[in-house]
Formats: structure tokens, C-alpha cells, sequence
């Protein structure tokens, strides 16, 4: 992992290539993180791959997050490995909750990182996170006809009643 001067460094190369990509550089749970512009997001992580300096070749895992009632609301993260120097990197792009007007959306990574397919969808099937340019993007885990995000925190708590034998006479749609 980066050390503080190092991910600074990180962050000036990369705009110093593709100005205003990373808006900002924490330390969240001990792991370096770039937080990048949303709109350049596919040039962040194309350019942390490609670099021979950098050669972050992996995408281990990319993960939705919901954090109401900030703002921005939605995340998307990106976590990244460099196989030979055992190093890891996360990468956060910051999504503006669109409200009634649509869903968020974010560019696919899909061809960068064919690791991606499956858990862009999962992103979209539990948080309504759309990624533009996906080859398939469909629930992954949650039936087509689903409607609603799970995962999200404003999502109702309860879901199905759940048929109990001291219950049975009292659940809605139970019948004998």
C-alpha cells in the first residue's frame, strides 16, 4: 500500500495526465484511497493499469455503497492489486443521488478489467447504480421483476411476513 506521500504522488501524476481525475486522497480502514472524479473514472483506472510504474493489472473487487443521508449519497469502490509488489489501491468515485429524475450511473470498466461483469451488476441489482456501456447489465441475484435496490438505505425494512406455526392464522395470504 501507499504511503501517505506516495498516494499524493499517485494523485499528481494522474492529473497531471488526465486533469481534475482524482478530486481528493484518504486513508479509510488503513487502505489507501483515491477519490476520482465519476466522469473520469475509466482514464483513473486505465492509467493505473497501464502505467509500468503503477501496473495495478488486478481488479479484486468493485463494490456499491450508500452512504444517506450524505452527500454525494452513492459510492462505487474500486480495489485494486499489484500482484508483484503485493500492494493495494481503492479507488472511490462519488455519485450525486439523482432523486426522482433516474438512477445514478457511472461508466463500465468492463473491458479494462473483465473482472468487473459480475460485480458491476451485483452494484446495479442491490443499489440501482447503473453502468453505462455494460455488455449485459440485468439482475445478477435478485429476480427480473424485482422492483427496488436492497441495498439501499432508504429501502423497508421487513420485507416478506414470514409464516411461523404460532403465526399461521394470522400472516396475510396464509391459507389451509
Amino acid at each position: 500500500m501507499p504511503d501517505a506521500p506516495g498516494l499524493e504522488l499517485i494523485a499528481h501524476e494522474i492529473n497531471s495526465r488526465h486533469e481534475g481525475a482524482i478530486v481528493g486522497t484518504a486513508f479509510e480502514h488503513g487502505q489507501a484511497v483515491l477519490l476520482a472524479d465519476p466522469g473520469l473514472i475509466r482514464e483513473t483506472l486505465g492509467f493505473l493499469r497501464d502505467e509500468p510504474a503503477h501496473a495495478y493489472r488486478f481488479l479484486a473487487s468493485v463494490h456499491g455503497a450508500d452512504y444517506l443521508p450524505a452527500a454525494p449519497r452513492f459510492a462505487v469502490h474500486y480495489e485494486l492489486l499489484n500482484m508483484p509488489r503485493v500492494e493495494r489501491l481503492r479507488v472511490k468515485a462519488l455519485l450525486a443521488d439523482p432523486g426522482d429524475d433516474g438512477l445514478p450511473e457511472l461508466d463500465s470498466v468492463v473491458d479494462l478489467f473483465p473482472t468487473a461483469d459480475f460485480q458491476e451488476r451485483e452494484a446495479h441489482d442491490f443499489f440501482g447504480i447503473v453502468f453505462r456501456g455494460h455488455p449485459d447489465l440485468r439482475r445478477i441475484l435478485m429476480p427480473e421483476d424485482y422492483v427496488g435496490w436492497p441495498q439501499r438505505r432508504d429501502f423497508p425494512i421487513g420485507g416478506e411476513p414470514v409464516i411461523f406455526t404460532a403465526t399461521e392464522d394470522t400472516v396475510p395470504g396464509w391459507t389451509r
